[in-house]
């Protein structure tokens, strides 16, 4: 609908300007409650723990079979090595066995490794695929109010970005995790277990790697919170920058909306680069400090192999030390991975979980009152309405229509003649008053059961991708071809539509070219197909060219016949057959009466309509 002025301004990029910013999210913005989020992600996704755990069940018991596996290269070692010690023999059946055994060990790891990883994978999908559902279920349950203060690309983002991102992310950070912490329990006891000496010279040279880690998770947790922030930002300002892209090339404004797009892309350039380069930092980090461990476990065994009476039993030792090493400098490695993908997760959840925790409109389930065979008899009750409580913009608003009388709505902009409408559909609800239809008040009957009373046409058009004939059925059931070409003709838009190579089954989308007002002709179609026996007409007209208004108002004339109609209109010469003008002022009714008795009134009527006919 159009705007009246009094709605409070949404934090649109559209209305950023070379002297002003958006309200979108603030960048830098830490991770409001960590634990709690993922308390709320556990919770979210317990119909699928048990196979998760399962799952986490494989990783652990794979990563356990891997450190079996280096054990057993020991023995393997030894058996070999003891070839240079005399007698000079090799027990060849031990070593086809412990070979036989690795590869059993290596071969069952491998096997658990798919599993798990299949499992994560569809469970973790599976999770998106609910949260999307939750998330697209919710939007049809906010008030109006809310996008009202939240921008259209920041919502999508959530739906996108921040949805991909806990799939891809919980999918490998989970897993890691469980594996990291296996790996490192186990290597870490193996390394005790095998030579004391050695181990503590492995997990010291490793101590400098794992503290390092902890103070490059912490420091990168912000920098991923920013990172998703301002990638809804710069995604919520770039789709409605693209969407009216028009006005900004008819204002020259490509300038500075351009220099608004390098800011903020900026603003994502720091947030990603820092929070990548830290986390880019832990390979090879922890790549030094592997090789720095292989070094001192190597110079250690030497001298504790020099000082041994049997030197050679050692190279087993440091061979297995080697193997421990890596997994455990390698757990290091992952459990830094793994908490960087946590914080990545934590933080596009909290964006999720708030969207999906916005207070909804109340649940009418309970309300079995029905409206059935409506005359179309409307009254409105000393309403009372602000879109804030300290800015109200319907005071006391009363009036009575009768069914299928043409009401027209009139006044200058910010009066409150589109509040009105809403108010009548019930988008927004009452302070105080009533709005009763047929006699009903309407909050005493479910929203939808409202919605079916009315067929609207508004001055901005919507229209989707699909056919012509499936834009103008949209949701009605058990229309005929013959209904949607004798609605096109009533609006002169069938001529049009037979030039068309496919017709009435040519597709809208980008490629399609469609003026302003052959799309608005499309809308009022749509509107004579739901036949509704209440109308609203908001500046319906306001697309086309004078001559095809006079068609349009003619199909109007046979639209509105019958039905109570709602007529939203600036240019006063429209409206002048209708049944009741209202003229509205500041939120109240402050003249009523048909065209011809408002002029002798010689009220603020006949001054808005003379002064537009002057300037006309």
């Amino acid at each position: 609908m159009s705007e009246e002025g009094q709605q409070p301004q949404r934090p649109r990029p559209m209305a950023r300007g070379p002297m002003g910013r958006g309200h979108g999210m603030v960048g830098g913005e830490k991770a409001k409650n960590f634990k709690g989020t993922w308390v709320k992600l556990i919770r979210y996704s317990r119909q699928f723990l048990p196979i998760v755990i399962v799952a986490l069940v494989m990783a652990a018991v794979a990563s356990v079979l891997q450190i079996l596996g280096a054990s057993k290269i020991q023995n393997l070692t030894d058996e070999i090595t003891s070839i240079m010690q005399y007698p000079f023999t090799i027990n060849m059946e031990t070593v086809v066995s412990i070979a036989i055994l690795l590869i059993c060990l290596y071969v069952a790891a491998a096997i658990l490794t798919f599993i798990q990883g299949w499992i994560m994978a569809t469970v973790t999908q599976r999770i998106s695929k609910k949260m999307r559902t939750d998330i697209s279920t919710k939007i049809n349950r906010l008030p109006f109010s809310y996008f009202n203060e939240t921008s259209y690309g920041n919502v999508l983002s959530r739906v996108t970005n921040d949805v991909d991102t806990i799939g891809m992310t919980l999918n490998q950070s989970v897993t890691m995790l469980v594996t990291a912490i296996a790996m490192f329990i186990g290597s870490l006891i193996m390394m005790l277990v095998t030579d004391l000496t050695l181990a503590l010279t492995a997990v010291g040279a490793s101590l400098l790697g794992f503290v390092l880690m902890i103070i490059i998770v912490k420091k990168s947790q912000k920098y991923f919170m920013a990172q998703q922030n301002d990638l809804g930002e710069i995604n919520g300002f770039v789709e409605e920058t693209y969407t009216g892209h028009n006005i900004v090339k008819v204002y020259n404004g490509s300038a500075a909306f351009k220099r608004t797009f390098e800011e903020t892309n900026a603003k994502l350039y720091n947030s990603g680069w820092k929070s990548q380069f830290l986390s880019g930092l832990m390979m090879p980090l922890m790549l030094f400090i592997s090789n720095f461990g292989y070094v001192m476990v190597w110079i250690v065994g030497v001298v504790l192999a020099l000082g041994s009476a049997n030197p050679l039993s050692y190279f087993g030792i440091i061979f297995v030390f080697t193997i421990y090493v890596r997994l455990f400098t390698q757990t290091l490695s992952q459990f830094a991975q793994a908490m960087n993908a946590l914080q990545r997760t934590a933080a596009s959840s909290e964006r999720v979980f708030e969207f999906i925790e916005e207070k909804e409109m109340d649940d009418e389930s309970q309300k079995v009152k029905r409206l059935t065979d409506v005359k179309g008899d409307v009254e409105f009750r000393n309403v009372r309405f602000g879109y804030t409580p300290d800015k109200i913009v319907i005071k006391n608003f009363s009036a009575k229509v009768a069914a299928g009388q043409k009401i027209a709505i009139v006044g200058p902009t910010g009066a409150g003649k589109t509040t009105m409408v809403n108010l009548l559909m019930r988008f927004y609800e009452i302070e105080s008053g009533e709005i009763l239809l047929d006699g009903v008040p309407t909050n005493e009957i479910p929203r939808e059961n409202v919605h079916e009373q009315f067929c609207m046409v508004l001055q901005d058009t919507w229209l989707f991708e699909g056919t012509i004939k499936e834009n103008i059925i949209y949701s009605k059931q058990g229309v005929s071809d013959e209904q949607v070409t004798e609605a096109c003709k009533m609006v002169g838009l069938h001529h049009f539509v037979q030039t068309l190579p496919d017709g009435y089954d040519t597709v809208l989308n980008d490629r399609a070219s469609l003026s302003e007002g052959q799309k608005q002709l499309l809308t009022i179609a749509r509107a004579i197909i739901k036949n509704s026996p209440l109308l609203i007409l908001d500046e319906a007209t306001s697309s086309v060219d004078t001559r095809t208004e006079r068609i349009v108002q003619e199909a109007m004339d046979m639209l509105t016949h019958g039905r109570t109609s709602f007529i939203i209109a600036h240019r006063l010469s429209t409206i002048k057959n209708a049944d009741v003008i209202l003229v509205m002022k500041e939120g109240d009714i402050v003249e009523s009466g048909n065209h011809a008795e408002l002029l002798e009134q010689n009220g603020f009527y006949a001054e808005l309509y003379n002064s537009q006919f002057e300037t006309e």
